[in-house]
């Protein structure tokens, strides 16, 4: 009878990625809180709520551009990889330009920036696709935004006259290797633009957002509002990358 071959099995591979401290600081004085202000009852919530929707605008910065995972030290805060540097495997780069290697911990290298082009979005779908992934969203800066709608594959413009409305942008496009909805994404790199499969990151919190009283000095309230947390790549081979752009 035959004697089945034993293959070898690949173990899976762990990549770490660090948390990151992301906080705000506000102080209000005595006067600040009870004087009767325009459009809210109390400075001190006011600010509290401020400073969190400043600290969420602070994450998504960092869990787009940061290119490396930085660990704690002395006088070194500490620093969690964000897509920029997780986005190693589908890279389409300028001359010069090197793809991030997360393994290593290293970051992205710019290369000469190019003008973007429809080919690139095909070549990079189709490599993402090939590795078994299966992206949906399309970040594209805003300095990039009018040159996806201008692709001549991406859908016909019109004219809606019954309610005197121009059709002038592209919110999906569909290719060859899929459907991408188009995000504009105003905090990342006009020479970036991401394929992602959102099902293959996670945004990890250790600590929740929360604001603590700090020492009180003087005839003030002051406040620190921080969180700790981590962007998780499940699989960074099901999303890709086009760098170095130029509109």
């Amino acid at each position: 009878g035959n004697h089945a071959a034993v293959a070898a099995v690949t173990p899976t591979k762990r990549v770490g990625n660090r948390t990151q401290i992301s906080e705000k600081t506000f102080g209000v004085t005595g006067t600040q809180e009870v004087v009767d202000k325009a459009g809210r009852k109390s400075e001190v919530a006011y600010q509290k709520a401020k400073k969190m929707v400043e600290l969420k605008r602070d994450i998504e910065f960092a869990a787009i551009n940061n290119g490396t995972a930085i660990a704690p030290a002395a006088g070194v805060a500490p620093q969690s990889r964000g897509l920029s540097g997780w986005l190693m495997t589908n890279n389409s780069l300028g001359a010069s330009g090197v793809a991030p290697n997360a393994d290593t911990n290293v970051a992205p290298t710019d290369g000469t920036l190019r003008s973007f082009t429809e080919a690139m979005l095909k070549d990079v779908a189709q490599k993402c696709w090939e590795q078994g992934g299966d992206p949906t969203m399309l970040f594209v800066p805003g300095a990039l935004r009018a040159t996806v709608s201008a692709f001549t594959g991406a859908a016909t413009k019109f004219d809606k006259t019954e309610d005197k409305t121009i059709y002038a942008t592209v919110e999906v496009y569909v290719g060859d290797f899929g459907r991408y909805s188009i995000v504009n994404s105003r905090h990342q790199r006009a020479r970036d633009v991401f394929l992602v499969d959102p099902n293959q990151f996670e945004l990890l919190t250790l600590r929740s957002m929360k604001a603590t009283p700090l020492a009180k000095t003087g005839d003030s309230e002051n406040y620190m509002i921080n969180t700790e947390w981590t962007l998780k790549s499940k699989q960074d081979a099901a999303s890709g990358a086009i760098r170095d752009l130029q509109p």
